[in-house]
């Protein structure tokens, strides 16, 4: 099939790809494997149609702000022995989040800015409506903007610290304010699944990839074979093989870079 939908779909396409069944592809069944979630984890985590950007609500119960305000003993050895105390204020985040850009806290409290009868906007309305008629949108959308931003930096912002190998959040804020019923929103981008997003196992650039992959693995298995007579008077070079799959590599990398590649993700905090 020329547009694989499934995994295997696609191993069978890149296996034609390399000449089978005319050719005899002296790759195992598991190494095969190996290389397709090699490929689909290089895509997940470095092309910009591997992942899109998610909000995560991630709901507070007592349980987890007295986990949170627990800590956690290091005895440093030496001549005189030291105890450090490491705060426990983290939650755990799924494997398939590849990167955090900020965490709101939305609480049952309600924003300076709009929410009630106090807030800037109801005032503004209240006293200005009025005057709307020979006053310019654009310096309403302004102030509003400027406000909103300042009760973002006052009230929602909440410092964090992250890191993709641990899977764990670490939140710098007074653990005592996170009420039972207050809802963290985490901004992230998280990997596509592609048993879902089955268009993944018709991209492209995932096809020419994998199929060098195996390539590579193909010629690498056959490496100590050089020059060797086969019936029919063809000759087998292993090492050549693995070379012109290591330089198609190559190139589908540089290509990469140009084109497909997600720029950095910074983890702001």
């Amino acid at each position: 099939m020329a547009r694989p939908t499934s995994r295997q779909q696609l191993i069978d396409y890149c296996l034609r790809r390399l000449g089978f069944p005319v050719l005899e592809i002296n790759v195992d069944d598991d190494q095969i494997e190996d290389l397709v979630d090699d490929a689909i984890q290089f895509f997940q985590e470095r092309h910009f149609d591997g992942n899109i950007r998610t909000f995560l609500k991630y709901k507070v119960t007592p349980e987890i702000v007295a986990a949170a305000k627990t800590n956690k003993t290091i005895t440093v050895s030496g001549v005189t022995p030291t105890t450090l105390y490491e705060q426990n204020n983290y939650i755990p985040i799924p494997d398939h989040i590849l990167s955090i850009q900020q965490v709101y806290a939305q609480d049952n409290s309600v924003s300076s800015v709009s929410g009630n009868i106090f807030s800037i906007k109801y005032q503004l309305f209240l006293n200005d409506f009025y005057n709307f008629g020979s006053m310019e949108i654009l310096n309403y959308y302004m102030i509003k903007s400027y406000l909103e931003t300042l009760d973002w930096v006052i009230s929602n912002f909440k410092p964090v610290r992250w890191n993709k190998r641990e899977n764990k959040l670490w939140i710098d804020t007074d653990w005592d304010q996170l009420t039972s019923g207050t809802y963290l929103i985490i901004d992230c981008y998280r990997m596509l699944d592609p048993n879902e997003s089955t268009e993944i196992w018709n991209d492209v650039w995932m096809k020419r990839y994998l199929t060098a992959l195996i390539k590579r693995q193909w010629g690498q298995n056959l490496i100590k074979f050089k020059n060797v007579a086969l019936p029919g008077g063809v000759t087998l070079n292993g090492r050549e093989i693995y070379e012109d799959a290591d330089t198609e590599i190559q190139q589908i990398m540089a290509e990469f870079q140009l084109a497909a590649e997600l720029p950095p993700l910074d983890m702001i905090g």
